[in-house]
């Protein structure tokens, strides 16, 4: 198809103008309302949206730079027209387009001490074909607007063909009008796309950074070390469509991705670990922790594959200032470092310890603004605080959730809500489920192990008159529910109940087996939308695994005894806090 439009498009400027015919000269005349295809890097192809602007096919370009870097020698360029002016010394370049040009460069070649630095007001592209580019002053890729003017809003395309490297300086020498903040900076908007791999080891400052957005699409390999700087750090936001980005970030205060505004994943593989710890800031004049993610507006999810790792001390897993949206994918989200700090009344960060300014706690996913789960795989995962953490309220209605933690697994400083979804949370110091306002279940399954009293498995804040209302859903709850709890729906203790055991629950036509924790809790309590039957000892085989196993659903069953059952009507180990062990609004 694009030789037989390159044929037509030559005969008919013959034609008019008879003139010979460059493919520069010729446009896409695709319809850009149409969704066109672009290789996913997979032996396939991925479907676009013809108006997308951040895909390369959707866009048209004057003509071609090619730019060859060199161990022996100058690089070279050639393909420069009238309005663009190159200046080359060594292998340092800078290219400054001071015209109309759509310019796509071809940079190729190696160097160890070299970079590629734009000054352009126009879209551009710059396509690396298996490139090894270190500066030992700065970034390998600068890419700056005209001369004393932002670029903001400009986009330039970063293709990825073949395998490529990308490293910068430990220091920067950057000229004082400028900004130079990663191995590849932008002061416009970042696009990176191809199907190759790009090795990016920041030493100075971050990996990638652009004072606009940052969007990976179909479908690259992105490898980042980055033991001084953030992995990714964008201004208006970071967007993941497709890929495989994997990210690794070493540096004290510092975040695999970053964004001043949102972080959104709509697919692709993303692989994010962290182990720099808190420390005091001295611009900030503030005690600054670490992160996978760190999104000062909203993260949102909706597909795709997100492990992040933070064995930091003080460090976050996925953080956020405002609202969190799991809507789909599989996420994982572990952090193993100890609290950073102490507290001011000698307390810790234990039940009752009151933080000082200089503590922050580690913990797996924390979101100062409401939390939504609807659809997503989580799995949260927290050593020394929650494993989940709302400021405002949580709301479950499909998708799986497992939540485990020494603190409360999950906590919402407001209200607290599970209409639909697989919900389990295990708490080995703490409750499992917390709200500090009130909480409701109206539906879904739930599994939540507490710790032994006063700690409970499913809590609200009775203290501040709140109160957990149960009107339906299936409930396994070990270490029992919130004292003066409203039990719409009939709930049921048992007599006995055993640790390290396999149970078979049966509630109308739904079958559950369920595995009790090691230690922990006091009393097992079940409710259904029917009176439910309930054996222990019970030998598992099949069914649907939930909660990394620790929840079953509708497995074949045999074996085991019978577990007697008696109305429930509440209390379980007399309640459980507001929030303790620091997990209320007071929490950092």
């Amino acid at each position: 198809m694009k030789h037989k439009q390159l044929i037509m498009t030559c005969f008919f400027l013959a034609l008019g103008v008879l003139s010979g015919c460059s493919k520069d000269e010729i446009t896409d005349t695709r319809d850009k309302n149409k969704t066109n295809t672009e290789n996913s890097g997979s032996g396939g192809s991925t479907e676009i949206d013809g108006s997308d602007d951040d895909y390369i096919a959707n866009s048209s370009f004057d003509h071609t730079v090619s730019i060859t870097f060199s161990t022996s020698g100058d690089a070279t360029v050639t393909g420069a027209s009238d309005n663009i002016s190159v200046s080359v010394r060594g292998n340092g370049i800078t290219i400054n387009n001071t015209g109309d040009d759509v310019v796509r460069y071809e940079v190729s070649g190696n160097t160890t001490d070299g970079f590629l630095k734009i000054y352009s007001g126009k879209k551009q592209a710059i396509i690396l074909n298996s490139v090894d580019i270190a500066n030992s002053a700065g970034a390998a890729i600068n890419i700056q607007g005209p001369a004393n003017t932002p670029a903001k809003g400009k986009r330039t395309f970063i293709v990825v063909n073949g395998n490529n490297k990308l490293t910068d300086g430990k220091t920067y020498n950057t000229p004082s009008a400028e900004d130079e903040k990663g191995v590849i900076f932008s002061e416009g908007k970042l696009a990176v796309s191809g199907t190759g791999a790009l090795t990016i080891t920041a030493q100075g400052k971050s990996a990638i950074a652009s004072d606009d957005y940052v969007r990976f699409l179909a479908a690259p390999t992105i490898n980042i070390y980055s033991t001084a700087g953030h992995g990714v750090k964008a201004n208006d936001g970071i967007i993941v469509d497709n890929g495989i980005i994997s990210v690794s970030v070493s540096s004290n205060m510092k975040k695999g991705f970053t964004s001043n505004d949102y972080v959104t994943i709509n697919g692709g593989t993303t692989t994010i670990n962290v182990t720099g710890s808190a420390a005091y800031d001295n611009d900030e004049q503030e005690y600054i922790g670490t992160a996978g993610i760190k999104a000062d507006s909203t993260f949102t999810i909706t597909a795709g594959t997100l492990t992040v790792t933070n064995s930091g001390t003080g460090g976050k897993g996925i953080s956020s200032d405002g609202r969190g949206y799991f809507n789909g994918g599989t996420i994982s989200v572990t952090a193993t470092g100890s609290n950073y700090g102490s507290s001011n009344n000698g307390g810790g960060f234990g039940p009752g310890g009151r933080k000082s300014d200089n503590t922050l706690s580690s913990k797996a996913i924390k979101f100062d603004g409401n939390l939504y789960f609807a659809g997503a795989t989580v799995t949260a995962k927290a050593s020394a605080h929650e494993a989940i953490e709302s400021k405002g309220a949580i709301e479950i209605t499909a998708g799986e959730v497992y939540a485990y933690s020494s603190d409360d697994a999950m906590n919402s400083a407001k209200d607290f809500t599970i209409s639909g979804g697989h919900v389990c949370g295990y708490s080995t110091g703490n409750d499992g489920l917390d709200a500090n306002g009130n909480f409701y279940i109206k539906g879904g399954v739930v599994y939540a192990i507490g710790a032994r009293a006063p700690e409970v498995a499913v809590d609200a804040n009775t203290e501040g008159g709140y109160r957990l209302y149960v009107t339906g859903g299936t409930i396994i709850a070990i270490g029992g529910l919130e004292n003066g709890a409203s039990l719409a729906q009939n709930c049921y203790s048992a007599t006995s109940w055993s640790s390290n055991t396999s149970y078979g629950l049966t509630i109308g036509d739904n079958i559950y087996a369920f595995k009790t924790p090691a230690s922990g809790g006091s009393g097992l309590v079940v409710s259904g939308e029917s009176t439910p039957t309930l054996s222990a000892g019970v030998s598992v085989t099949g069914g649907t695994s939930y909660c990394e196993g620790m929840l079953t659903l509708n497995p074949s069953l045999s074996g085991g005894s019978s577990v007697s059952l008696n109305t429930y009507s509440g209390g379980g180990n007399n309640g459980g806090g507001p929030g303790g062990n620091g997990g209320g609004p007071r929490g950092r």
